[in-house]
């Protein structure tokens, strides 16, 4: 990736351009899926979308568009809000055994009354794109993420990590670097895939005694805490580079509402050497890098 996805903000940090990097993931993509069907292989991706939530239909759109514009096998269902888990576990059965589908996700959240464990265990975890099988989440925990399928955010992060370290002439290699959230789907994966690249790593959260100083000690902080703009600029260490995965409605007033991170992003500007803004920072990765984990399960299926 160039160093183009790196852009002034006018003051001291630099801006991680999100669209910039993603773009370069779907290029990559690109180039993968035709040196597959080349070899008569085509990926295939399954979405599962349970009930009408507006804006899991909305992510759900852009997934199947982004598959279809690769050149995948796309396909899309649509289960009314009142499935059984019996019907819920069917499908998923129906494609752990189609061979023409390498990758499986169902939409979270589940519409209550629906055992979302029970149906995330039931994908083959050789086709857990999302990357939250257990199977998955062992095989990072215990150093063999090249194995895994990871889920995409923390991926999607840990790119942008290894890109803005290289663009700034820093190494993650012996950097020390705070993760502020332990989440399943975030905190922990993260920590994982940062210590496999030879990080020290700090899994800070909301309780950690003195947080302002656990995180001004860290050359890499990764905030997924939930909290808007929780992470105040004087909190970082002069020239971090800052990962903020929060994605917060906050009022604007007159009925009005924006989008802020973890981070207090004014305040960080003055600080970091170089930041993701919200939105379009790790979210932009987010769909791409599910398209690379098809890819990927594609690839291992038929021993490409």
């Amino acid at each position: 990736m160039p160093a183009d996805f790196l852009r002034p903000s006018g003051r001291k940090a630099l801006i991680i351009d999100g669209k910039i990097a993603a773009a370069a993931v779907i290029a990559e993509n690109e180039r993968a899926t035709a040196a597959l069907i080349a070899r008569g292989v085509k990926p295939g991706l399954a979405v599962v979308l349970v009930g009408d939530d507006p804006a899991s239909g909305v992510y759900v759109r852009s997934k199947s568009k982004m598959a279809a514009a690769l050149g995948f096998t796309s396909q899309q269902h649509n289960l009314p809000a009142t499935v059984a888990q019996a019907d819920l576990n069917a499908l998923i059965d129906k494609l752990n055994a189609d061979p023409a589908i390498h990758g499986i996700l169902v939409q979270l959240p589940l519409p209550r009354g629906l055992d979302s464990a029970a149906a995330l265990e039931r994908i083959d975890p050789r086709k857990d794109v999302d990357g939250i099988h257990p199977v998955n989440a062992g095989l990072l925990a215990t150093g063999a993420a090249a194995r895994a399928l990871v889920p995409c955010t923390p991926f999607g992060s840990m790119k942008l990590i290894e890109r803005t370290m290289t663009a700034l002439g820093r190494k993650v290699d012996g950097a020390e670097a705070v993760v502020i959230g332990r989440s399943n789907l975030m905190g922990k994966p993260m920590a994982q895939l940062l210590l496999a690249q030879n990080a020290t790593v700090t899994v800070a959260h909301s309780r950690t005694r003195d947080l302002p100083g656990v995180v001004r000690r860290a050359d890499i902080v990764v905030a997924a805490v939930g909290q808007p703009e929780m992470v105040r600029g004087d909190w970082l260490k002069d020239g971090a580079v800052v990962i903020d995965v929060g994605i917060n409605r906050i009022d604007a007033g007159e009925g009005k509402y924006r989008l802020v991170g973890d981070v207090a992003y004014d305040e960080a500007l003055d600080r970091a050497g170089a930041i993701t803004p919200v939105p379009g920072g790790v979210g932009q990765m987010t769909v791409p890098l599910l398209m690379a984990n098809t890819i990927e399960a594609a690839r291992r299926a038929a021993g490409a």
